[in-house]
């Protein structure tokens, strides 16, 4: 592989992408709103601008992520240089998802081609008009043997799988993931995991409950709910409660109308049959909010429930869609007994002016990362690790990470030749007793 090598040619290669999704910008905001009626201001906003970004910081940055980092030595190895050299993996699997076709397949493609690895991309299903488009930009810009593209079902998914990888990304399901870290473990393949989980909201006494709801309702309802760093449900101080309900009906109202149904800028449930899953969740007895439903135009309401138990079909798994429970505490306690209940989430929001209580649940708490009045926008930063932990996923991405992600650290030392120091040789007789002491005082 060229790119294997030549940094000059993967900028290149880079550059032309660039240009290619520039170019295609439109006809990708019309193929998203095609597939799930993607609003074209969250198109730009979450996709297309972010590609390009990433794009543009890859190419500026490439000579020195790639370069190799001269490290401080041991004494031990006096007189020598010491290297981490960068090597790409070799030929890496990037299975991407359906909730943010456009970006969650380009942006790890990206980095995975900058280390120098051949690249197969395998783009959701479910968003068919933005993967023809993700195949016909590649397809213009890269040869198959450095990336390829391979559009299909889970039957393609399972073969893909069932073959022999370098490196495996994947961003979907914990249910889902977990298949794909079975098939990368008959070969030892090492794995990106990018899942989610029940990501909680907490809201204390002290919190802007009215900036907290206009924040909550957009980083919530954005894409309809289906992202996996949404709020999956809020925990709000029982005093609080009503003033903050009120506060979201008025905010979901000032974003999408009295009827969200004929918003612009409210998208659509991906497919019937998770229009279906996300209707099944919904106690017609519990809607204090929203609630409507149509199925034929796998529409659903921005909708708030008023939940008191943690035993109810809509708070047993992830949503990923546009219902929000609200459930109350008084005491910390309460907390602890609600969020333990769950594996580790992708995602933690706190709303408070108490410094300390936000210090607090941020240490007592694993959890992939999050935000301190505010919901999402820690994903924007690229200089912030973005990943899971425990089953909400592997590993980490975004800005270098991303290119370390797909590059194997090699390390090097170079020993000079003018000294050789003949402790560390066979005889050791005599030496047990000095080499303890050096070691102990290095």
């Amino acid at each position: 592989m060229e790119s294997k090598t030549n940094i000059s040619f993967r900028k290149e290669t880079l550059t032309k992408l660039l240009n290619e999704v520039i170019l295609h910008e439109n006809e990708i905001m019309e193929a998203l709103y095609f597939d799930f009626k993607k609003p074209a201001f969250e198109s730009v906003l979450t996709e297309t601008s972010y590609v390009i970004s990433e794009l543009k910081d890859t190419i500026k940055n490439l000579n020195k992520w790639a370069k190799p980092r001269r490290v401080f030595p041991s004494l031990l190895n006096f007189p020598s240089k010491d290297y981490i050299f960068k090597e790409p993996y070799g030929k890496i699997l990037i299975i991407s998802p359906w909730n943010y076709p456009f970006q969650l397949a380009l942006c790890p493609l990206i980095s995975a081609f900058a280390a120098g690895n051949q690249v197969v991309l395998k783009p959701s299903e479910l968003t068919p008009k933005t993967s023809e488009i993700i195949e016909k930009i590649i397809s213009k810009v890269f040869i198959k043997k450095d990336v390829n593209v391979i559009e299909g079902g889970i039957e393609v998914s399972q073969q893909l799988l069932s073959e022999r990888w370098d490196y495996i990304f994947f961003t979907g399901s914990v249910s889902v993931g977990k298949i794909v870290a079975k098939a990368a473990a008959e070969n030892l393949t090492p794995v990106t995991l990018e899942l989610g989980g029940k990501n909680p909201c907490v809201i204390d006494e002290t919190a802007n409950l009215k900036l907290a709801a206009k924040r909550i309702v957009w980083g919530k309802f954005m894409n309809a709910g289906q992202t996996c760093i949404a709020p999956d449900y809020i925990l709000v101080q029982k005093n609080m409660k009503s003033h903050f309900v009120d506060y979201l009906k008025e905010e979901i109202t000032k974003a999408y109308g009295e009827n969200p149904s004929i918003s612009p800028d409210f998208a659509r449930i991906i497919n019937t049959k998770n229009c279906q899953r996300l209707i099944s969740l919904i106690d017609s007895e519990k809607v204090i909010f929203g609630g409507q439903t149509d199925i034929k135009n796998c529409y659903i309401a921005p909708t708030l429930i008023e939940e008191t138990s943690i035993e109810t079909e809509v708070m047993k798994d992830e949503i990923f869609g546009p219902i929000l429970p609200i459930l109350t505490y008084e005491k910390e306690i309460e907390i602890d007994a609600i969020i333990s209940k769950y594996e580790k989430p992708l995602a933690f929001y706190i709303f408070s002016e108490n410094r300390i209580f936000s210090k607090h649940m941020i240490q007592k708490y694993s959890f992939g990362g999050g935000c301190v009045n505010d919901t999402m926008v820690h994903f924007s930063n690229k200089r912030l690790p973005f990943g899971g932990v425990g089953h909400s996923g592997i590993g980490a991405y975004h800005g270098i990470l991303s290119f370390d992600t797909f590059s194997h650290k090699k390390s090097i030392l170079i020993k000079s030749n003018l000294l050789d120091l003949p402790f560390r040789y066979a005889p050791y007789k005599d030496k047990l007793a000095t080499i303890k002491k050096i070691l102990n005082w290095l």
